[in-house]
């Protein structure tokens, strides 16, 4: 993986995306791209000329929703590598400049949105270039500071005004844990199966996040996919929060998440403490942890190791968390 890139957000594919439902969920294995550096450079040159003239790089391995290049010094071009990943594009247009001056870290600043051609059929993203590492929970300064610095963020992501009514455009719909079930339950038995995980255990976890029941209160916003991979660190202080595809508005349970992929239980605590999250939230954000790794480890883990060893860490540390 790079050490330094705006695109790392879906390079991980350490959780799957937390919004989707069983029916929505991203391909198991996502399709390979015909996207070369020639066709980002046809398409860079058609559409935005004034920045042909600059090197690209392509980002390898790039990620699982978005084949990313490098361009120049100063910016990132992200190019979907399938329907799943569509939209992400328009929705980081529309609603990311809204957002971040509200904001206590960085996130991308999307500077121009391209239109499908040459036979590519999506919109894809030209945004500033965020320096940075992909933290993990060996490699922070402080680790009780960057879960201070992530409640922080998502605190003030969920206090912002809620759009007008009607102007919800691209934004994620909240999916209620329910309809995860099948599909989670289907994964417990694959791996309980395999011998890869404790079955009975991760079935209490997910069970007692079904029980906590839904979010009471008016909605607020989500990020969406808030994990390790979807964040930036400098000199071992988080600087930044990336990939915003699953921006949406509703429970925000599913960015607990980072509670289990970043955080060891200590630093956990005061993340927990400063966010505020009861026990009802608390026990949902657990269950999403499960039900995202469990999908990303079985569709990935076999062939990727640095996810097999991401969402094994996910998993075990969210039933190390649920252990009396």
């Amino acid at each position: 993986m790079p050490s330094e890139t705006t695109a790392s957000a879906d390079a991980d594919a350490g959780a799957a995306t937390a919004v989707t439902a069983d029916t929505a969920a991203a391909p198991a294995v996502p399709a390979v791209s015909a996207v070369d550096e020639e066709l980002a450079g046809r398409l860079l040159a058609a559409q935005f000329p004034r920045w042909a003239h600059l090197p690209l790089r392509p980002l390898l391995p790039g990620g699982s929703d978005h084949v990313i290049f490098r361009l120049g010094d100063a910016m990132s071009v992200r190019l979907p590598r399938g329907d799943w990943a569509a939209g992400q594009a328009e929705k980081e247009h529309l609603w990311l400049p809204r957002l971040a001056p509200h904001l206590p870290l960085a996130v991308p600043a999307p500077l121009e949105v391209g239109e499908p051609a040459f036979g590519y059929p999506w919109h894809w993203s030209v945004s500033r270039w965020l320096d940075g590492g992909t933290p993990t929970h060996g490699s922070l300064a402080d680790p009780e500071e960057a879960a201070a610095d992530v409640a922080a963020f998502l605190r003030a992501l969920q206090g912002l005004a809620l759009p007008a009514e009607g102007a919800y455009g691209l934004l994620s719909p909240a999916v209620p844990l329910r309809d995860r079930d099948r599909t989670t339950r289907a994964h417990i038995a694959a791996v309980g199966a395999a011998g890869a995980f404790d079955a009975r255990a991760l079935t209490a976890v997910w069970e007692a996040a079904l029980e906590a029941g839904d979010r009471g209160g008016p909605p607020v916003w989500f990020h969406g996919d808030m994990h390790n991979g979807n964040l930036l660190t400098r000199a071992g202080h988080l600087s930044a929060v990336l990939d915003f595809g699953g921006l949406g508005v509703g429970d925000p349970a599913c960015d607990l998440v980072v509670a289990w992929t970043l955080l060891e239980p200590g630093p956990r605590a005061v993340f927990r403490e400063a966010l505020g999250a009861d026990d009802a939230a608390w026990a949902r954000g657990r269950g999403w942890a499960v039900t995202t790794a469990l999908s990303a480890y079985t569709a990935y883990a076999a062939t990727h190791p640095l996810v097999a060893r991401n969402t094994t860490r996910q998993i075990t540390e969210a039933l190390a968390d649920a252990t009396p």
